[in-house]
């Protein structure tokens, strides 16, 4: 649902061609493997996505769906899955936002690797078998994303498909300097990585208060606790998500929010890595600003104001330095 920076790292158009490899390497023995696909009002699309994933060839597997739906249409689009399935655990929860679903979906598994994807996708039959193979072939990695590609149904609609190209394997981890790339549409993690960095940041995240970038910030804090992110061209998903003229400056815009409250998040824990990297894209977005205006792309500039809006929003909530993970409800805000 995010694309962690949908101005570098990322190609939005381009399409890329699916070479499936389903040769299982001979070196280690299957793990247990879970899926999870958070789902909230896309029962037109949940069906393909589950389907997609519990044909996966892994021998040992569950998926399980976290449907935050406004009403049961979603369950029974999914009724024949839930019913014929033992893989599948279907999850109803009333409480909306993108990082409660994974962290419900995380807090419900029992996978030693965790995958996860998002309902207007479509995974390979080898999705979780060469998240697996990448793992064991990267040991040192606690953290993946994999590439997210336009299919071959898309190539030249009309509109935008947020896709991520990745043409070579690589790491990315202290003592290499850190930068944002990734997309919550294709990653993965070691089941002890949350236990060493915590769960996704709930204020974070489509449907939660400052909308996107969960995944960003996570891979943010796997990076300061010293463990390392592995960028693999060999886990690939097909994205279906295409956003129209209409729909794409919103899209940006909550793109920024995020990346906004990301940056002044850990910038008000006082780390100087984090302050650069706003400040640099900051500086970049506002230099590029009168130059879309006059190019006729002023839907681009809606990510700026986006950083802006989330940066500002940041202040509502109290942020816990220790866990670097925002306080819920807001500060001025009282519970129930």
């Amino acid at each position: 649902m995010h694309l962690a920076n949908p101005i570098e790292g990322a190609n939005l158009r381009a399409p890329i061609s699916i070479e499936m490899n389903t040769q299982r390497d001979s070196r280690f023995n299957p793990v247990k493997m879970t899926a999870v696909v958070c789902t909230r009002n896309r029962a037109d699309l949940i069906g393909q996505a589950v389907d997609s994933v519990l044909t996966n060839r892994h021998p040992d597997f569950e998926l399980i769906v976290i449907d935050q739906s406004s009403d049961d249409s979603t369950k029974k689009a999914l009724s024949d899955a839930i019913a014929n399935s033992p893989q599948l655990k279907y999850v109803h929860t009333t409480r909306v936002g993108l990082s409660a679903a994974y962290n419900a979906g995380i807090k419900m598994s029992s996978g030693e690797v965790l995958a996860f994807t998002d309902d207007d996708c479509i995974a390979p039959p080898d999705w979780l078998t060469s998240i697996e193979q990448a793992f064991a072939d990267s040991p040192k990695a606690d953290f993946l994303y994999g590439q997210v590609l336009l299919p071959d149904s898309l190539i030249g609609a009309d509109g935008v498909v947020p896709t991520l190209a990745i043409p070579h394997q690589e790491m990315i981890g202290k003592p290499s300097r850190f930068r944002v790339f990734g997309m919550g549409a294709n990653f993965a993690a070691r089941r002890t990585l949350f236990d060493t960095v915590g769960f996704f940041d709930e204020v974070l995240g489509g449907g939660g208060p400052l909308r996107s970038s969960q995944d960003t910030d996570l891979q943010y804090r796997v990076y300061q606790a010293g463990l390392q992110t592995l960028l693999s061209p060999n886990v690939k998903i097909d994205h279906y998500g295409l956003r129209n003229a209409d729909q794409w400056p919103a899209t940006l815009l909550a793109y920024g929010v995020g990346d906004g409250a990301f940056y002044l998040k850990h910038a008000r824990c006082g780390d100087l890595i984090a302050i650069r990297l706003f400040t640099r894209r900051v500086f970049r977005e506002a230099l590029a600003y009168p130059v879309r205006l006059v190019r006729g792309h002023r839907s681009r500039n809606s990510y700026l104001r986006g950083l802006v809006a989330g940066a500002r929003g940041s202040f509502k909530f109290s942020v816990n330095r220790t866990s670097r993970v925002y306080v819920f409800p807001p500060a001025n805000t009282p519970s129930a």
